[in-house]
């Protein structure tokens, strides 16, 4: 009998080892090449507007040899957005810079905003995976400095605007649309006290600029808040700032997640329900759409997804009822 269990058991571990094999293949092998285009719409606008097709680009964690990335990422062109919003972590290898270039090449010439991840700050470096159960990740003791300008100077060209602790605006498609943003939050790079100024100071400058008071009064505005990181801290200012929308990545979606359970970390302190995809974020009375992006891409030095597929976001902006 106790050959009978014993057999028992070394086939209950084969089993379980040769399951783990596969599924260690697949994420590293195959699911994280399958890239995805989430089509998800949001009734925020004033009635009757026009649609206003938003690309939401995230942690693309690019490397020079990722040809497949790049020529999926240059073929979202295809779907003619109105604004392309990218929250961060574009950078995955010290020499993308020219591959970042050409993956965006074919967005030039639509209107974009833009933050910072700590991954256009800092190289990547290998980390302990088990270290992600114990809180949201740590800076590397050494890390390798990246061209921060050199990347800027990418989106500077693309026409995009940098929205690292500032604000700015753009009309499309009659929607006079408000952006503000803070730097990294997970590098703590953010500067949520800087916001009520940076939009003060925009408003101010378009009061200006208006050809008549009634004129500002009577155009539909919307108000949208971007992030890398999702950490509560932001989103909740963002609300009190008059986001009605809020763009941010940073979590991966979990990157590896169990198949009816969902994500096993967030990386920052966002509910996991909400890790990515469409949700309603509220405090109080004030609430808003926030759309996390489970990115792109992976560390080179992690290079797995399971049951989270790597995406980019299509949201469209549509009018209230």
């Amino acid at each position: 009998m106790t050959s009978h269990f014993g057999r028992a058991a070394a086939t209950t571990l084969a089993v379980g080892a040769a399951a783990g094999a596969a599924a260690f293949a697949w994420g590293t092998l195959v699911e994280r090449q399958l890239f995805t285009l989430r089509r998800v719409s949001a009734p925020v606008l004033a009635p009757g507007s026009k649609p206003i097709r938003v690309l939401h680009l995230s942690d693309l964690h690019l490397a020079p040899w990722q040809a497949g990335k790049q020529e999926w990422v240059r073929s979202l062109a295809a779907l003619k957005p109105d604004l392309i919003v990218d929250t961060g972590d574009n950078l995955g290898h010290i020499e993308a810079y020219a591959a970042l270039e050409r993956t965006l090449e074919p967005l030039r010439g639509i209107p974009g905003v833009f933050v910072n991840g700590s991954n256009d700050y800092w190289a990547p470096g290998f980390k302990n995976p088990l270290k992600y159960f114990l809180g949201p990740s740590k800076t590397n003791t050494a890390p390798v400095a990246l061209d921060l300008e050199r990347e800027h100077g990418i989106f500077a060209a693309l026409g995009w605007k940098d929205l690292n602790n500032a604000a700015a605006a753009i009309d499309i498609n009659g929607t006079h649309i408000e952006f503000f943003g803070v730097d990294d939050p997970h590098r703590h790079y953010d500067k949520l006290e800087s916001v009520s100024g940076a939009l003060d100071s925009l408003r101010e400058t378009e009061a200006e600029n208006a050809p008549d008071e009634e004129a500002l009064e009577e155009r539909n505005t919307l108000v949208i808040g971007v992030a890398h990181a999702p950490y509560q801290r932001v989103l909740n200012a963002f609300l009190v700032h008059g986001a009605e929308v809020m763009f941010a990545g940073h979590t991966h979606g979990g990157q590896v997640c169990v198949p009816g359970f969902g994500a096993l970390v967030t990386n920052c302190d966002i509910p996991r329900k909400q890790v990515k995809g469409l949700s309603t974020w509220a405090r109080g009375r004030r609430r808003a759409f926030l759309n996390v992006s489970a990115g792109l891409g992976t560390s080179i030095y992690a290079p797995v997804r399971f049951a989270c597929l790597p995406e980019a976001t299509l949201l469209t902006l549509t009018a209230k009822p």
